[in-house]
């Protein structure tokens, strides 16, 4: 499928309140069909997220100790984490010690997926993402690994004020453009 084709149809899938101020834009490079070309998301003409720039991890974030110790990231544990740090640990660490010791292991979790996701962002291509995203529902996309499906999810007219609502914990865990997008959805309900 074309470019413009598949812009189109992007497009036609955006909420309303988005509308103009979200845009997908590419370009190719008409005389080297091997090289990439540029690929970004833009909000109200300003570039958010840039598919093809090589800097775009370092600023995200540079290491997994830098994600594990950010306090800004909220991690949600339940009684079964706890309870597997406490088979683990042989029940001779004190209870409060173990909420720490399953947060800690559920943020090591998390900063690994981030960092796999993020590095498999900077190597994906717009194109096979964006038809993956308009072959499948709008539930997988939302629930997927995968940021871009994740950010093109949040921004479709098909996800309602209760279902983005009902996300809000599921948001905390995500990557941060993701949850800037999130963000960005919540602000026009």
């Amino acid at each position: 499928m074309s470019w413009s084709k598949l812009k189109q149809q992007l497009e036609s899938f955006l909420s309303p309140a988005l509308v103009g101020r979200v845009e997908y834009l590419a370009s190719s490079y008409r005389y080297l069909p091997d090289k990439a070309g540029l690929c970004y998301l833009a909000v109200d003409k300003k570039k958010v997220l840039n598919m093809s720039d090589k800097t775009t991890l370092i600023r995200w974030y540079q290491t997994e100790l830098e994600i594990k110790n950010d306090s800004g990231i909220q991690i949600p544990i339940n009684d079964e984490e706890i309870d597997a740090v406490r088979k683990d640990t042989k029940g001779v660490v004190p209870e409060d010690r173990l909420q720490v010791m399953a947060r800690s292991r559920k943020r090591t979790e998390l900063a690994k997926e981030l960092m796999s996701a993020q590095s498999s962002l900077s190597k994906s291509n717009f194109v096979v993402v964006a038809n993956t995203f308009l072959s499948t529902s709008i539930e997988d996309s939302i629930e997927s690994k995968d940021i871009l499906l994740n950010i093109l999810a949040l921004v479709d007219r098909r996800v309602g004020k209760k279902r983005m609502l009902n996300m809000t914990e599921k948001m905390k865990v995500k990557h941060p453009i993701v949850q800037y997008f999130y963000e960005l959805r919540l602000s026009t309900l």
